[in-house]
């Protein structure tokens, strides 16, 4: 394998780094492939690369989709790869780097990155792997309208609030399912666990060590903390990720809401919803869990990578064009699409929750190479213990068999 220990990665968290002014487009007349997510800030940075210098390329395709993660591995393994870059975050770095599919970046950060902060490199073991450009983390969403219809006074604080206002909100009438969460089995509802899971001070794994370490009290509490909010949420909650659940608030069919800081700009324009919806949002920090003092979330940055089984040419290409899109003027085009960490970006409403959960300390998502594996099967043992046909004894037990079982395979436990 390619990755078996990490080293400390560049703090991103707060830092406003320098934007990057690519000289020129790179190489002329190469292949520029990009693999993304499906979600505005996204676009905003491939479709600025690819009006800087698709004229120069071979072929210049962004294939943005709510599936990279699960292709990414298996689209960058051929040689040459499908895609000569993935825009990805924390999570899908150490996934592509565990099978050698990304190349260090420090000769083409030598060549185009005369601008680029420091801070935004993301470095392991000496080797620059990734260029940031974007924070993101999940947070609360709420509708102070309805909050005060119900008679809840101010914006949840912590889970226990949460939960409090829904009842409130249910008693009343108002509204049956008032929370939306990214809870659809699988990578979402692992998020889910880790994110109340960190809130209540856990551990993913013994220290020093690859063995798992989430079948105690803080993973019991979480769990109950899941089941709790998922008897408050929409009947569908195991089939709802962030488009589903941005779709719920959009039509005002919710009153509080766990999402991704990457939804708010959507969520607070003037498409798609209503002004009784969009005045009525208020974003904050992601809430604390079982009396802790930091957010319950996972810090994370989206950045650039390059393929590993492309063209020297290509790669060149590949990073000089998507570089050359992280300007102030992209930013200032699209301020409200992200937590820009770069010149240009100053922070608007879409921003509070993300930057109040970073100054909370929220913790950022783990960089070490297992934690795929816990997280797979976080995602695959968790929904019958949601669903009430597990004990929540039980389904931790089955996460760290099964959690085991992967990871011998993957030679990290004997």
């Amino acid at each position: 394998m390619f990755l078996r220990k990490l080293a400390t990665v560049t703090t991103f968290v707060g830092l406003m780094g320098s934007a990057a002014y690519a000289a020129n487009c790179g190489p002329e007349g190469q292949s520029i492939r990009i693999l993304a997510s499906d979600f505005p800030a996204i676009h905003a940075v491939a479709g600025a690369a690819e009006a800087n210098c698709a004229s120069g390329a071979s072929d210049f395709a962004t294939n943005h989709t709510t599936e990279a993660r699960s292709i990414m591995n298996a689209a960058l393994t051929p040689n040459p790869s499908e895609y000569s870059s993935v825009i990805l975050a924390n999570a899908t770095l150490t996934q592509l780097m565990n099978d050698g599919l990304v190349r260090p970046l420090n000769d083409l950060v030598e060549k185009y990155g005369e601008n680029i902060s420091p801070n935004l490199l993301i470095t392991i073991d000496g080797n620059i792997m990734a260029v940031a450009f974007m924070a993101n983390s999940q947070h609360l969403f709420s509708r102070k309208d309805i909050l005060e219809q119900a008679g809840f006074e101010g914006i949840p604080a912590t889970y226990e609030e949460v939960i409090e206002a829904a009842k409130m909100i249910r008693e009343a009438g108002i509204m049956e399912h008032p929370i939306v969460i990214n809870m659809q089995t699988g990578w979402n509802l692992a998020e889910v666990f880790n994110m109340i899971y960190l809130g209540h001070g856990g551990e993913f794994f013994e220290p020093g060590s690859a063995e798992p370490s989430i079948n105690n009290e803080k993973g019991l509490a979480t769990l109950e903390t899941m089941k709790a909010i998922a008897e408050y949420a929409h009947p569908d909650h195991l089939t709802h990720a962030s488009n589903e659940t941005q779709g719920l608030w959009e039509s005002g069919q919710a009153a509080l809401g766990v999402m991704w800081g990457s939804r708010g700009s959507p969520i607070l324009d003037d498409e798609g919803s209503t002004e009784e919806v969009t005045s009525n949002t208020v974003l904050s920090g992601a809430p604390t869990v079982g009396g802790g003092s930091i957010p319950s979330a996972t810090l994370w940055w989206d950045g650039i990578s390059i393929a590993t089984n492309v063209s020297d040419e290509e790669a060149e290409a590949t990073f000089a064009a998507l570089v050359s899109a992280l300007t102030p003027e992209m930013v200032s085009a699209n301020n409200d699409d992200a937590v820009w960490l770069l010149d240009g970006f100053t922070p608007g409403p879409a921003a509070a929750g993300v930057a109040q959960t970073a100054q909370g300390g929220a913790k950022p998502y783990p960089m070490i190479p297992q934690m795929g594996l816990l997280h797979a099967a976080l995602g695959t043992e968790l929904s019958d213990f949601i669903k009430g046909d597990e004990s929540a004894e039980q389904a931790l037990a089955d996460v760290e068999s099964a959690y085991r079982t992967s990871a011998k395979e993957a030679g990290f436990l004997q």
